[in-house]
């Protein structure tokens, strides 16, 4: 363990919805969006990672930023040696997250995962899959749609699938995001612009199963965890095999019923080593550090498709990142340690560097 014991702030945010009763803060909607099922919430991350700080030996407390100024000033003045970020935005602004950990970048205090440029990266899943394609890492073909306008285009082919460019969580994918005709995509261009007040990102949907690599590290030592696959396989024929926002977080629906995460235990090696080293290009390639988790498509032909990269993926012990952390040899509380381990051994790094650098 770096540095011994520490004071560990585990920052989270909240927000004020205008439309909420007073004195209900709500977690992280922003423009228009849906907010997540209540029943994800019934075991919050933040509360099993405190316990993790605390068996560690640490000494864990919540921060939380609710949008105001003074909650950035306290954050300022909380004393922690090390932040566990936790944030997914700011007063409930997605695109703000990037923001926040640039903030805690100007008061140098450590913090875990992305830092402001990655999340700018990975964040906004044009520019993302432009970095892809710079790097030589096969992802969907695809366009960008605001208005009328069109940002960008690669000669595209239906099926489509069509989702805001700047949300996570899949919020605004369902069952109709994926499109047959023109008639379709225009519907369903409209609907985005018009809900999220967001760019469509219009790509080519890939028909195949959905892997996902977690990665843990930074630079040149990131590793990649035992692949989990989202199986699909068991949705409703005529219903799109994609991972939807009921697939993913609304537990009463038959989608999320039929679905379920898993580490992949079927593939040969040379199609595990393929998803793994294209997974780890994509991570570096939009400078996620610590960890993340990249979403792939195997196509039917045994192609491998990019589909977006996640800063600081959501941490719950029955989540697809622990699941694979877990099939790796750590233990829950082992993981949080190496992720603290590495934001306060990558601040130690830092300092001395910037000690050592000649004056002129």
């Amino acid at each position: 363990m770096v540095g011994g014991k520490l004071k560990v702030a585990v920052l989270y945010d909240v927000w004020e919805d205008p439309d909420s009763p007073p004195e209900e803060p709500v977690e992280k909607p922003a423009r228009k969006r849906k907010p997540r099922s209540k029943t994800r919430k019934q075991k919050e991350d933040r509360e099993e990672i405190f316990e993790a700080l605390e068996k560690l030996g640490h000494e864990p407390f919540y921060q939380v930023l609710d949008g105001s100024l003074s909650s950035l000033h306290a954050l300022g003045k909380c004393g922690a040696d090390v932040v566990f970020n936790l944030t997914e935005s700011f007063a409930g602004d997605d695109a703000k997250e990037m923001n926040v950990a640039a903030y805690l970048d100007l008061l140098d205090i450590p913090y875990t995962g992305a830092g402001p440029h990655a999340n700018f990266l990975a964040q906004d899943k044009a520019v993302a899959k432009k970095m892809f394609a710079f790097h030589g890492i096969k992802t969907p073909f695809f366009a960008t749609s605001y208005r009328g306008r069109i940002e960008h285009a690669h000669n595209i082919e239906f099926p489509l699938i069509v989702k805001p460019i700047l949300e996570d969580g899949s919020i605004g994918i369902d069952a109709g995001a994926v499109v047959t005709s023109i008639k379709e995509l225009m519907e369903r261009v409209e609907y985005i612009q018009d809900e999220f007040d967001s760019p469509a990102l219009i790509e080519e949907y890939i028909e195949g199963r959905e892997i996902y690599a977690g990665i843990l590290g930074s630079y040149e030592r990131a590793q990649v965890l035992p692949l989990v696959e989202l199986d699909l396989s068991k949705l409703p024929k005529g219903t799109p095999k994609i991972a939807s926002y009921d697939v993913k977080f609304e537990e009463g629906t038959e989608a999320y019923k039929l679905t379920k995460s898993a580490v992949v235990e079927d593939l040969d090696e040379k199609t595990t080593a393929l998803l793994s080293e294209t997974a780890l290009a994509a991570y570096r390639a939009v400078k996620l550090r610590d960890y993340g988790r990249i979403d792939m498509r195997l196509s039917t032909k045994g192609e491998v498709y990019v589909i977006e990269a996640n800063p600081n993926p959501w941490l719950s012990s029955k989540q697809e990142f622990v699941l694979a952390a877990k099939k790796s040899g750590r233990t829950y509380t082992q993981l949080i340690g190496e992720i603290v381990d590495m934001a306060m051994a990558r601040h130690l790094a830092n300092t001395v560097s910037a000690n050592t650098a000649p004056t002129g």
